[in-house]
């Protein structure tokens, strides 16, 4: 068995409890038991039933969320608005308009969030239009769509969520943002065109909104009977959600491994990505490789480009911006024109350093080699790691 790598006691655990729950005296570990019993570890340390969480979390309540959000930050509105005949791509489309009392309509926003046949299989966001300076006193107008695969169909009030999923919403809903605020010059700087280094920091800045119970009371109802969430409930999540950090950290650093090694500039010596992955799974990981998979290849590397890092540093200088700008009062209009006028309005056209430091002051980067690299402490902290 493979016992190297960062989370050896985390290994352990998860090793010790299948175990107990099969009876045997020696019982190994093989990579499909991570999912599998960590998902009864955090359940049964936290008493936690997914069926319950996600009684709480009916579609419809969660876009009310995205309304909380803007509202509360950045004291505008969203509004539900009609479609002209052949603009919809499908009957499930809402489109709605984000509008500001003083500034009028900032942007537009498509949810395309149930999963149906054919369509595209994952979760993101997507810039339509850019927004862009076209005169003096006239600005081009963003338009941007979330797409998700949730199950059910546009108008059914039994479609509910689990609390990934809320996650999710609210992690594309931060690229979606970007989109809809900035403010540049020219539409090739505008929302999430920006270095590859800042690009996923506003998405997971903005789930921690899904993890706080002071926002979760604000729209977060059971949807029979109208319930607020309760707080022990979410504290139980929160705990949940930072038992098997460290392997979860690890994940996330050989994802990037791999990444670096088949895309950056020194070339590997492996003639293919099976043994590529294998030999670094091996060094880098306390899990076996299972002969004869490619488990890498629907991952969106080839999106990327040695640029999955990027997923790190997100995490690292999101913690920081919400330890210092977000988690005393995370829906104050304080923390939204912090939010807006340092960091999401200026799209890629503020060198990402300079906008990092404006809105949190010193301690979230590091400049080496050339580069900068995000400071770990906060998402350490966070994570109890």
């Amino acid at each position: 068995m493979a016992s190297h790598g960062i989370n050896p006691a985390e290994f352990k655990v998860i090793r010790f409890f299948k175990k107990k729950k099969t009876g045997q005296i020696c019982e190994d570990l093989e990579p499909w038991d991570e999912a599998y019993f960590t998902g009864m570890l955090k359940s049964s340390a936290y008493n936690l039933d997914s069926s319950v969480v996600a009684s709480y979390f009916p579609l419809h309540q969660c876009i009310e969320g995205l309304k909380v959000l803007v509202e509360s930050l950045f004291g505008a509105t969203f509004h539900t608005i009609p479609l002209a005949p052949g603009e919809s791509w499908h009957p499930d489309v809402l489109k709605m308009s984000l509008h500001h009392p003083e500034e009028g309509d900032l942007g537009y926003l498509y949810l395309d969030l149930y999963s149906r046949k054919d369509k595209y299989p994952g979760c993101a966001h997507f810039a339509i239009k850019g927004g862009r300076r076209l005169s003096e006193t006239e600005y081009q107008l963003p338009v941007v769509a979330i797409v998700n695969n949730f199950s059910g169909s546009h108008g059914k009030s039994y479609a509910r969520l689990n609390h990934w999923e809320v996650e999710t919403l609210f992690h594309e809903f931060g690229h979606a943002l970007p989109s809809l605020l900035s403010r540049t010059e020219d539409q090739h700087f505008s929302g999430t065109r920006v270095v590859l280094d800042l690009a996923e920091t506003p998405s997971n800045l903005f789930e921690c909104y899904a993890w706080d119970y002071r926002v979760l009371r604000k729209f977060s109802r059971h949807y029979s009977t109208g319930e607020v969430i309760p707080e022990k409930l979410v504290e139980s999540m929160q705990g949940a959600k930072k038992m098997f950090a460290a392997i979860d950290l690890q994940r996330q650093i050989f994802y990037a491994l791999i990444d670096q090694t088949l895309f950056g500039e020194q070339l590997s010596s492996q003639s293919d990505t099976i043994s590529v992955v294998a030999d670094l799974k091996r060094q880098h990981t306390s899990w076996k490789h299972v002969e004869s998979t490619h488990w890498q290849t629907p991952l969106h590397f080839l999106n990327y480009g040695a640029g999955y890092y990027s997923y790190l540093y997100a995490k690292c200088f999101a913690a920081t911006i919400w330890k210092k700008v977000g988690e005393e009062d995370p829906l104050s209009s304080t923390t939204g024109t912090a939010l807006r006028t340092k960091l999401l309005q200026h799209g890629g056209a503020k060198d990402p350093a300079d906008l990092l430091t404006d809105l949190t002051g010193d301690g979230i980067l590091q400049f080496r080699d050339g580069g900068i690299v995000p400071d770990l402490t906060s998402h350490c902290d966070e994570m109890k790691l």
